[in-house]
């Protein structure tokens, strides 16, 4: 089985597993390790086979996909992808700052299921760009009260526009052409500030940044 994604199904609709359970098995490359129609099983199941992704609804009776999600984090074995039926509903910022990996529509298309599993599994987030613009719009409409303390020690002015860039969801070839840089610049500040802020991918490079007040221009 090396080689072959295992993954985890948790909702509570019967017909919605079971839809999955089919794309996943009919797909080579995956496996269905599990699956669970309420959070609390999905939490302690997931623990027990430690599935590569978990999938988890966001809106499950007793204990819900965050909390699960909450209880599953820690063990770095399984990434987590969080389903809502909503776009950018009120649980995605939450989700993302748990350490989520990103979440997906249901109404998904199957190719785009796949294609985020793999990218998950692969070890970045699976938001694009621009959903990742349209997250922190959403979920972050005011500037914070005071300036988080990396705004002013942590990064340079150059990095500060750079992950600037990188919330309103440009890419890089878009910072570069905005900032005149070469491509592989662009992606040599990237990963610096990855590894100044121990963040591991783009999305929660944002969603970082939101919390440090850096996506407000001084006045």
């Amino acid at each position: 089985m090396s080689g072959v994604v295992s993954v985890f199904l948790a909702d509570d609709d019967d017909r919605f597993r079971a839809a999955y359970r089919k794309l996943f098995d009919r797909t080579e490359g995956f496996r269905v390790a599990g699956e669970a129609g309420d959070g609390e099983t999905a939490a302690r199941l997931v623990g027990a086979l430690k599935p590569a992704v978990a999938l988890l609804d966001v809106q499950m009776p007793g204990m819900n996909g965050l909390e699960a999600a909450r209880r599953i984090l820690p063990d770095a074995a399984t990434r987590v992808i969080m389903l809502t039926t909503f776009d950018l509903d009120e649980y995605v910022y939450e989700a993302l700052t748990l350490g989520a990996s990103g979440f997906l529509l249901k109404n998904a298309s199957p190719q785009e299921v796949l294609q985020a599993v793999r990218t998950v599994h692969a070890g970045h987030a699976m938001l694009a760009p621009e959903v990742t613009a349209r997250l922190i719009r959403r979920c972050a409409p005011q500037p914070p009260a005071r300036r988080h303390a990396f705004a002013g020690q942590v990064l340079s002015e150059r990095e500060v526009q750079v992950v600037r860039l990188v919330a309103r969801g440009h890419s890089n070839q878009q910072i570069a052409d905005e900032l005149f840089l070469s491509v592989e610049t662009v992606r040599t500040y990237l990963r610096r500030m990855f590894a100044k802020l121990g963040v591991n991918d783009r999305t929660h490079l944002a969603v970082l940044a939101h919390e440090a007040g850096l996506l407000y221009e001084p006045r």
